[in-house]
C-alpha cells in the first residue's frame, strides 16, 4: 500500500524540495514494483491556486485541495509535510499529531521553545513520528563526519564554529524578511541548520548558557549586491546577522555565524569546523580532517564524489531525497528517524537564547 501524504504549504520549501525528492521515491518504486510508494492525495494553502498548482504537478488524479489545514486533517493520511511559515509550525503540528497524523515538519522546529516544547509533548502524547527538515544531515560531507565523531577519530570535540555565512544572499520573496511570520532572520533560517549540523556531529546536546549579538546594520541599504535583488528596507524587520556564543555543560564551545548580508569573503553555509583532543574536521573545501600520526602533522580529505549511475531522476544520494526515504521508511516502520524532535528541541532553545541575549545584554542560562 502506497503511504497516503498530505502537504500543508504548498510554497517554495514544497516545491523546492520536499514534493520533487517524494516524486523521486516514486520514480525509483515504479522501476522495481511497477507501483508508486507514496501518493499525495490532499494539498492545503492560504492561496488556492498554489494548491492546485502542486496537485497538478504531483498530486494523484483525484487528490483534494484545501485552503483550511484542519479540513485536511480529516482525511485518512499516513503523515502530513508541514511547509509553512516559522510561526505556525507549532499549532498546525501539533493539530497533525492529535489527528493521528505523522509528521515532517519544515526547520526550524518553532520560533521559540514554548512552541517547540508543545510538539515535543504532543509527539509523546499520541506516539506518532515527528521529524525536522534538517536535510543537511543527509549530505556526503556530513555523513562521513558523523562516522568519524562516532569512530571516536577526533577525540573530545571541545571547540566548533557553526558557520552560515552570506555575503549578499538576503531572501526577498515570501515571508522572510517578516519577523511576525519567522521570528527572526538569518539566525532562525540558516544558522539553524549550521547549529544542528554541529551538535549533530559532536552529539552534545547539554547546553550550559549562551551569549549573543543581533545586528539590522545593512537593512536600511538600497543599492545592496544583493543575489536576489535590492530588498525594501521598510520591509526588512528582520536581523542581517546574528552571532553566539554557546557554552555547554561539558565546557565546549560553540561559536555560531549567521549572515544573510555581511561584508565578507569568507562564505560558507550550513557549514561545520569541530576541533577535539584527537583531531579536527573542517567544511571549509570540501572535508578535511587533521590530526598528527607517528609524530607528524596530516590532512585527510575523503574522496565523497558519487560513485555509479542514478538509477532514478534525483540520486539516491541526494540529501533530499535521502531525507525522505528515511521518513519514509520510519512511517512504514522500517527503521528510524535521523532528526530527532527532542534534537531539534535543543536547537530551538539556543537560537531563542541568542536572540534574548541580544536584547537583554546577558548571558542566558539553561538550567
Amino acid at each position: 500500500m502506497a503511504i497516503k501524504i498530505g502537504i500543508i504549504g504548498c510554497g517554495g520549501i514544497a516545491n523546492g524540495k520536499h514534493m520533487p525528492a517524494l516524486k523521486s521515491l516514486n520514480a525509483a518504486a515504479q522501476k522495481e514494483t511497477h507501483e508508486d510508494e507514496v501518493q499525495m492525495v490532499a494539498f492545503c494553502d492560504l492561496l488556492i491556486e498554489r494548491a492546485e498548482k502542486a496537485k497538478a504537478e504531483y498530486g494523484t488524479q483525484d487528490a483534494q485541495v484545501f485552503t483550511d489545514y484542519k479540513e485536511l486533517l480529516k482525511l485518512d493520511l499516513d503523515c502530513v509535510y508541514v511547509c509553512t511559515p516559522n510561526r505556525s509550525h507549532s499549532f498546525i503540528t501539533v493539530d497533525a499529531l492529535h489527528a493521528g497524523k505523522n509528521v515532517m515538519c519544515e526547520k526550524p522546529m518553532a520560533i521559540n521553545t514554548v512552541e517547540a516544547q508543545k510538539m515535543l509533548d504532543a509527539a509523546h502524547e499520541t506516539g506518532k513520528i515527528l521529524t525536522i527538515g534538517y536535510q543537511g544531515r543527509y549530505r556526503a560531507d556530513s555523513q562521513f563526519l558523523k562516522k568519524a565523531c562516532e569512530a571516536d577519530e577526533l577525540g573530545e570535540v571541545y571547540f566548533a564554529r557553526a558557520n552560515a555565512i552570506r555575503r549578499r544572499a538576503v531572501p526577498t520573496w515570501g515571508v522572510f524578511l517578516n519577523e511576525y511570520e519567522q521570528g527572526g532572520g538569518p539566525l532562525i533560517d540558516i544558522g539553524t541548520h549550521a547549529l544542528d549540523l554541529t551538535l549533530w556531529t559532536m552529539n552534545n546536546y547539554k547546553p550550559k548558557y549562551a551569549v549573543g549579538t543581533v545586528y539590522h546594520k545593512l537593512n536600511n541599504d538600497t543599492e545592496t549586491g544583493n543575489a536576489w535583488g535590492d530588498w525594501d528596507p521598510e520591509k526588512f524587520t528582520v536581523e542581517d546577522s546574528a552571532f553566539g556564543f554557546i557554552v555547554m555543560e561539558n565546557g565546549a564551545t560553540i561559536q555560531l555565524c549567521a549572515t544573510w548580508a555581511l561584508n565578507t569573503l569568507e562564505v560558507e553555509e550550513a557549514k561545520t569546523v569541530l576541533c577535539g583532543t584527537k583531531g579536527g574536521a573542517d567544511m571549509h573545501d570540501g572535508l578535511r580532517i587533521n590530526g598528527v600520526k607517528f609524530g607528524k602533522q596530516f590532512t585527510f580529505v575523503p574522496d565523497l564524489k558519487r560513485k555509479g549511475v542514478d538509477f532514478y531522476e534525483g540520486a539516491a544520494d541526494d540529501p533530499k531525497v535521502m531525507e525522505q526515504r528515511t521518513f519514509i521508511n520510519a512511517v512504514k516502520g522500517e527503521g528510524e528517524t535521523v532528526v530527532k524532535p527532542e534534537q531539534a528541541f535543543v536547537v530551538t532553545q539556543i537560537l531563542e537564547a541568542i536572540y534574548t541575549s541580544a536584547k537583554t545584554g546577558q548571558p542566558v542560562y539553561f538550567n
